[in-house]
């Protein structure tokens, strides 16, 4: 996500947005059990010195949602904001992993960046690059079904049936992700 703004302060607006957003879905009478929400996670700004671990922005994340969103909502699909497609489904399975229980809604992603970039990159509306762009698609695909199960490996990329948080460890260790 473009900018400076610290992890706090992206949590404050974000939560102030959402607010108003369902005051107004309510005085419309919108019907939030037919809602997905596609919000941003709570993030630092690219530019800001400070970038939070994976596990506090998991936090700050689902603690904002849980200020903010309705329990009639059922699922919450994120936009990758500008993160890398590892680090988004490393995210997205952190608050899987720590707060699926605890939490009144899906968490997944929006069928976006996390999943597609590196398959239209490939592309690049080239016939002749569709079967390497699908090949890109499919494991992007299975990483980020893991990551919404709270099963990403993050290490190999895959689903394993080791907690991720193994997989969040070892790309700690190895300075892939802060």
């Amino acid at each position: 996500m473009a900018g400076d703004h610290t992890l706090e302060r992206c949590c404050e607006l974000t939560e102030e947005v959402l607010r108003a957003v369902f005051s107004q879905l309510y005085s419309q009478r919108v019907n939030l059990e037919g809602l997905i929400l596609k919000p941003n996670m709570v993030l630092s700004g690219l530019a800001c010195p400070k970038q939070e671990a994976v596990d506090e922005v998991a936090e700050a994340t689902v603690k904002c949602l849980l200020q903010a969103v309705p329990a009639a909502v059922p699922g919450i699909m994120f936009l990758s904001g500008g993160q890398s497609p590892e680090l988004a489904a490393v995210r997205l399975n952190a608050m899987n992993v720590r707060f699926k229980s605890q939490l009144p809604w899906a968490l997944a992603f929006s069928f976006a960046r996390a999943i597609q970039q590196l398959a239209l990159e490939i592309w690049r509306g080239k016939q002749a690059n569709v079967p390497a762009a699908q090949q890109a698609l499919d494991p992007r695909a299975k990483c980020n079904r893991a990551a919404r199960r709270g099963e990403y490996y993050a290490a190999t990329k895959t689903s394993q049936p080791q907690t991720a948080l193994r997989g969040v460890a070892s790309l700690k260790l190895a300075g892939s992700i802060q």
